[in-house]
């Protein structure tokens, strides 16, 4: 028995190609990926997004009065989450000062939220 043919690298189809003169089948930086179902591609998608699911960044805005109180959740509110820092803007000098100096003890009640164990810092900004 014999090995069936195996494809040359695409750098020696482009090789033989020039040398032919053949025009190649596809752009040259284009990245051929195998077909995946729609299914999964959807599926990839609801959870990339969290569709459907409730977002952390939802359940810290519902309960930042809780969590830091009346008086300085009347001057800061958080902004997002990304790659675990939740970012909290902070409007007036005193609340961020606050803030900065108790983001230990807030990380620790935000992170007993359902869905936020995944925010392992606090970062305090202006605004």
């Amino acid at each position: 028995m014999s090995d069936p043919a195996k494809p040359f690298s695409r750098l020696a189809e482009e090789l033989i190609g020039d040398f032919r003169g053949i025009a190649p089948k596809e752009p040259r930086r284009q990245v051929k990926r195998p077909t995946q179902p729609v299914g999964n591609v959807i599926d990839g998608l609801l959870d990339k997004y969290r569709i459907g699911r409730e977002a952390p960044e939802h359940v810290i805005r519902e309960h930042w009065t809780e969590l830091v109180g009346s008086a300085n959740a009347a001057y800061s509110h958080p902004l997002h989450i990304e790659r675990g820092r939740l970012t909290v803007l902070a409007s007036h000098s005193v609340v961020r000062n606050e803030l900065f100096m108790h983001r230990a003890a807030l990380l620790a009640k935000v992170r007993q939220l359902p869905g936020c164990k995944e925010v392992r810092q606090v970062m305090v900004r202006a605004g």
